[in-house]
């Protein structure tokens, strides 16, 4: 089973989260990695806590329930 890991980064900005999709590693490792590379450079350091690694298997649809619109 394939798999890649998902680095993400979110913090809140003016009222909404901002959600940035940094990039996509074949090792969990390689994301930390990633994170280590990022941490200090701007933006990311002072939002160091907004770093999240997500795994999702290939070929697999990861949302398969639909969803409820909240208008």
């Amino acid at each position: 089973m394939d798999s890649v890991y998902l680095l993400w980064h979110v913090h809140t900005l003016e009222g909404r989260d901002d959600e940035k999709l940094i990039g996509a590693y074949r090792t969990r490792q390689d994301a930390e990695a990633a994170i280590e590379r990022l941490r200090n450079k701007p933006g990311f350091k002072e939002t160091s806590n907004g770093f999240s690694i997500d795994k999702y298997v290939l070929n697999r649809d990861s949302w398969d329930e639909g969803f409820v619109r909240a208008d």
